[in-house]
């Protein structure tokens, strides 16, 4: 009985293993934008996979979805984010960003439904001297700058991504 389990174990191990190498293949390969799409394919390719283990192998391969240029989605792993060129993708910002209005020293952005959290993620990593942090949801975003930075300031650094702040 040990025998069979050890060999059971080795066996999905290396399913998993040379499913991921093929998803992986796949996503270099293709512009794939849902997980149906990519289940469907995978089904093609032989393995027998449903949608939940699909699921935990897009987790533990931390593939997300990205925006295109096109205002399309599509699933990347995450060594290829980086290698997306500026020019292909302009910043999610400069057609998904509303307003901003300041109460105090915080500030609100509002943004196109589904935006915020990628605007939250620009700013965050943009704009670090002068933004201490952000809070995301659909379509707002809480900006909370650092100590002692005048709206200006706030302003004059998300202009940097944002063109239609001012």
């Amino acid at each position: 009985m040990y025998i069979f389990a050890s060999l059971l174990y080795i066996y999905t191990l290396m399913t998993k293993n040379n499913r991921h190498k093929i998803i992986k293949e796949v996503l270099q390969t293709s512009d794939i934008n849902s997980q149906e799409m990519l289940l469907k394919i995978l089904i093609e390719k032989g393995f027998s996979i449903t949608q939940a283990t699909l699921s935990r192998d897009i987790n533990e391969l931390k593939i997300v979805k990205v925006p295109t240029a096109k205002g399309s989605y599509t699933y990347q792993l995450p060594e290829n984010i980086q290698n997306i060129q500026q020019e292909e993708l302009p910043p999610l910002s400069s057609f998904g960003f509303l307003s901003i209005e300041f109460s105090g020293n915080l500030a609100v952005i509002k943004t196109r439904p589904g935006y915020a959290m990628a605007i939250a993620g620009e700013i965050d990593n943009k704009a670090t001297q002068y933004i201490l942090g952000t809070v995301a949801g659909d379509d707002t975003i809480l900006l909370i700058p650092r100590d002692n930075v005048s709206r200006n300031e706030v302003l004059a650094s998300l202009s940097a991504f944002i063109p239609n702040i001012q």
